[in-house]
């Protein structure tokens, strides 16, 4: 008899960097209910816990047919138990496992896939979902996967490359912001000198 299959789906970094575990298959699609937002802070991968950076989890959508794009990656059956192990150690700073389907592009046929997602219960949820703020303390923040802005830049240009029609607003005003940041936005500079 034949185990099912394993699917995880990445909105994040899974998106673009995809060589720290093994997987058989990686798909383009999305999953429904839920909305990308950078809400969850980061202290372990770009920030640390004295300056946290910021990365996404998934929020649930009020419409239930709402759309987060990202890839699915498809477990080899005797690779299950190492994948899962790395990935929960991956997340370990507030991400639990969640069950839901995931719609390949290329198929008719959903997959059940697990996600990761931080909920408003764990200690790094940032409760300021400010975009001008969140963006910030992006600008900022450093970890020992390097610097934010670049998860987000990363992030931004995988989207542009893999899923080019679709819009994430959150995602390409945050990106707007930060552009603005680094061009010396003055307005945004002040709020962060207010922060200092």
């Amino acid at each position: 008899m034949n185990n099912p299959e394993l699917w995880v789906f990445g909105y994040g970094s899974l998106v673009w960097k995809n060589n720290d575990f093994e997987f058989e298959l990686k798909k383009a699609g999305h999953i429904k209910g839920f909305l990308r937002r950078f809400y969850q802070n980061s202290i372990d991968h770009r920030g640390i816990p004295e300056r946290p950076g910021r990365v996404v989890t998934l929020v649930k959508a009020n419409d239930d047919e709402a759309k987060v794009f990202g890839m699915g990656y498809k477990i080899a059956n005797d690779r299950i138990d190492k994948v899962l192990h790395h990935l929960d150690y991956r997340e370990k700073n507030g991400y639990i496992r969640y069950e839901t389907l995931f719609y390949p592009f290329d198929e008719t046929e959903a997959k059940s896939t697990i996600v990761y997602v931080a909920n408003e219960e764990n200690p790094s949820w940032n409760r300021n979902h400010n975009l001008k703020d969140i963006a910030c303390q992006i600008y900022e923040a450093v970890g020992p996967s390097g610097k934010n802005i670049e998860y987000v830049y990363n992030l931004c240009d995988a989207m542009r490359q893999y899923f080019h029609n679709i819009k994430d607003d959150h995602l390409d005003e945050l990106e707007k912001l930060l552009k603005n940041l680094e061009k010396g936005d003055s307005k945004i500079l002040r709020r962060l000198s207010q922060e200092g």
